[in-house]
């Protein structure tokens, strides 16, 4: 089985080294200035334990590979650069290649199955930081995060039982789950705070505003009668085998979106966090004031190429009454 890590970021270059450490054949598909220092001098990854460069293949799309028919496709990207890529995995590989998604919210499956017949959800809980071409941060010790995957949209097979062995020899907690998107749908709760993290910084008390948005967000799922592991549940799940340690000259900092927002990039996961309760809440009549502030606040933030900490809480809020 060889493995390609499409998106290769903190999360998607973490999974890749990993695997490649514990001896599976992994290539990258990344993009840009990232891509080139990749190829130049290698990934670098640092971890409590100290820092390891990763040679590893890499190329910058589908096309660039050597296929030989027995990949397993990890998509790692953010979620609004999922369709294109789906298309060009399509377009070289054919709909018989197994793909798992690795990401945020709750949307890319479906996505891939309308297009593959193989399809994998998987929850991610990895503290990871990307800022600089070439070099990511994993912070977690001694595992490097939780991974638990299964079928899309239940159950297990052996592919991803085999997956979830060879990220276990990795160094990940990663076990085969047959209800896994009950588990991401979890996450999407506890991803919810994420744009605002980016609008208002991460010195900002976000306490109160992710309390409404989850709020918000629980009415729409229990409308829905959609399954979901609690907020609370989830950490203690996925926060078992590891703690967060030091990583010498790499202050942990905000998550992903706020990430995003520091590198300059003109896009935000949030319409598929966010904006997934404001599409629920929109189908089933339940007011989400706050997720589409949010929502449209980041949105809005990225394309004009602001930096985190713009807004103040207050502001959120305001603009939230206001479209209410």
């Amino acid at each position: 089985m060889r493995y390609v890590i499409y998106g290769a970021g903190g999360i998607g270059g973490g999974i890749g080294a990993m695997l490649a450490d514990g001896g599976q054949d992994v290539s990258l598909i990344a993009r840009g200035p990232h891509l080139d220092a990749i190829c130049r001098q290698g990934l670098a990854v640092h971890t409590p334990e100290g820092v390891a460069i990763h040679r590893l293949r890499a190329v910058g799309h589908p096309a660039d590979l050597d296929l030989r028919g027995d990949e397993v496709f990890i998509f790692t990207m953010k979620s609004q650069d999922t369709l294109g890529a789906l298309e060009d995995l399509r377009a070289v590989a054919g709909s018989r290649v197994s793909v798992v998604l690795a990401q945020n919210g709750v949307a890319n499956e479906r996505s891939a199955l309308r297009r593959f017949d193989s399809v994998y959800g998987m929850l991610v809980y990895m503290p990871a930081q990307f800022l600089d071409p070439g070099t990511i941060v994993l912070h977690a010790t001694p595992l490097r995060g939780t991974l638990h995957a299964g079928r899309y949209p239940s159950g297990v097979d052996t592919t991803i039982e085999r997956v979830c062995a060879d990220l276990r020899s990795g160094g990940f907690d990663a076990d085969p789950e047959p209800e896994v998107m009950r588990l991401k749908y979890g996450k999407l709760l506890m991803n919810l705070g994420n744009a605002a993290q980016a609008l208002a910084g991460i010195e900002a008390d976000l306490g109160q505003l992710t309390r409404e948005l989850r709020r918000e967000a629980r009415a729409c799922l229990e409308a829905a009668a959609i399954e979901f592991v609690k907020p609370r549940e989830l950490v203690e799940l996925c926060r078992a085998g590891y703690s967060l340690g030091e990583v010498d000259g790499a202050k942990r900092m905000g998550g992903s979106s706020w990430q995003g927002m520091m590198r300059g990039n003109r896009s935000i996961e949030t319409d598929f966090l966010n904006g997934e309760i404001v599409l629920l809440g929109a189908q089933l009549g339940v007011p989400t004031p706050l997720n589409r502030a949010v929502q449209t606040l980041a949105t809005d933030g990225a394309r004009l190429g602001r930096p985190p900490g713009s807004l103040t809480i207050d502001e959120i809020f305001a603009a939230a009454s206001s479209a209410a």
